[in-house]
């Protein structure tokens, strides 16, 4: 089975992230989509991060509908920072049978050099590269990018939570059983 494993915050998910994970699905070999929620993503600060437990549940939530879809936490029980190649090499193992690749924007692709082992990702797991804006030129730079001409979103869980924060509706950007979450828990606030 060719399994998409998509990494990310998803703090919160927002139907960008599934806009994206549905095109990959229908227009690649791909058979599933795994969201593997980041504990700490090592680029980034975790000061506005919601609990592990949390975000990984509104993915749950988000995707229940969709079978081809799964929510993983594997990354909660590897080291902390997450690095995405200790995460393959353990999911590998685990899943011998399973084909893995990444799916990531762009501007990710674009710091891929800055990655922990970033030559050995490259050169063993197929990228499944999606844009971010209108430019496409990092889906050329490497042979192992595969372009993906996914919809622009023009949305981000960082605008999302701010929206959140200054009281503005935001229940089109998000899957109704998410944004029950978010109200009955006061969250972003």
């Amino acid at each position: 089975m060719n399994i998409g494993l998509y990494f990310g915050s998803f703090n919160p998910i927002h139907n960008g992230h599934l806009a994206i994970a549905s095109y990959v699905l229908e227009h690649t070999d791909l058979h599933e989509v795994w969201f593997v929620v980041s504990p700490q993503n090592p680029f980034k600060a975790n000061d506005v991060l919601l609990p592990e437990q949390q975000r990984l549940h509104m993915v749950q939530l988000a995707i229940q509908a969709i079978p081809m879809m799964k929510a993983s936490d594997v990354e909660f029980a590897l080291p902390k920072p997450s690095y995405t190649y200790d995460t393959l090499q353990y999911l590998t193992q685990h899943y011998p049978h399973h084909s893995f690749a990444l799916m990531m924007g762009a501007d990710n692709a674009e710091r891929m050099h800055e990655w922990k082992n970033a030559t050995q990702l490259l050169g063993h797991y197929p990228i499944y590269v999606y844009p971010r804006d209108n430019d496409t030129s990092i889906a050329t730079q490497h042979p192992d990018f595969k372009y993906v001409q996914a919809p622009l979103y023009p949305i981000s869980s960082t605008q999302i939570r701010t929206q959140i924060a200054n009281n503005t509706d935001v229940s089109t950007w998000l899957q109704p059983a998410v944004y029950a979450y978010i109200k009955e828990h006061n969250l972003y606030k």
